[in-house]
């Protein structure tokens, strides 16, 4: 058998795809370029280590969950009120994550909360940091139809707690019932200190009470946990979808003015 067979059999065998494609290529280099054997190995490791983090990488993507993929580079810093872009790319870091920190994204509809929360995400994914993206009305829906088929804990410890860095989108948006309510506790109460939630929301804190049926007690441990080590990011500033409609020049929309260059000093 000839030693590329043998070779591609190996990688085979040791389950090192990108290797068996790339260790040829690097073969000649390395002849070319008078590499040490020591070089040699390094490349041939590093090639199929960059695969398995590409693979790693896709693989994640996959399981976030994510409806689009947003970047950061996407976001317009210069439409918004009240996002700082330096705190914006400290977050991106991940140190957050690592220290089991939450980030509250408030704002009214089209601001680029949910933007920011996938682009923060799908950051977290690119170093290969396990993520999930759900709204609030799925999530609270899965942990429903969870309780009924009674494999609850198993949907807390394989979708609330799996993740290190969960996102809940659209909470404000629908109000919940008590059962309802308590389920989102749950959740809370089940990452807090043990991991990072991105939450966004439609409604200042002094509305929430009304998304968790207008039960305070709980309304008030949510808060409590959520936004002990927080990040609070208030966004202000008109819709980018209405923005883009006015560029449009679309007739006959009523569209809120807003100047952010105005606004800031």
């Amino acid at each position: 058998m000839a030693v590329n067979e043998q070779i591609e059999l190996l990688c085979k065998e040791l389950q090192m795809p990108t290797l068996s494609k790339s260790y040829y290529e690097l073969s000649n280099r390395a002849a070319k370029e008078s590499w040490k054997y020591g070089e040699y190995l390094y490349e041939v490791l590093k090639s199929e280590a960059d695969g398995r983090a590409q693979r790693s990488r896709a693989t994640l993507t996959k399981m976030a969950g994510f409806p689009t993929i947003k970047t950061l580079k996407q976001f317009d810093f210069d439409f918004t009120v009240g996002v700082n872009r330096r705190q914006i790319e400290e977050l991106s870091t991940m140190e957050f994550v690592k220290r089991n920190e939450n980030i509250i994204l408030l704002g009214q509809s089209g601001v680029g909360k949910t933007h920011l929360a996938i682009a923060l995400a799908y950051q977290a994914v690119q170093k290969r940091i396990k993520a999930r993206f759900v709204t609030a009305a799925d999530l609270i829906m899965q942990m429903g139809q969870a309780k009924k088929e009674k494999r609850y804990d198993s949907f807390i410890k394989q979708t609330v707690m799996s993740p290190s860095l969960l996102v809940i989108d659209e909470i404000g948006y629908f109000p919940m019932s008590k059962e309802d309510a308590h389920h989102f506790f749950q959740v809370i109460s089940r990452r807090y200190e043990r991991g990072s939630t991105i939450v966004t929301s439609n409604l200042v804190f002094s509305q929430w009470s009304g998304i968790f049926a207008n039960d305070k007690v709980v309304t008030t441990a949510i808060l409590d946990r959520l936004l002990h080590h927080s990040h609070v990011i208030n966004i202000l500033g008109d819709s980018y979808r209405l923005k883009e409609k006015k560029e449009d020049q679309i007739n006959g929309l009523d569209l809120y003015e807003f100047d952010p260059k105005k606004t800031k000093k």
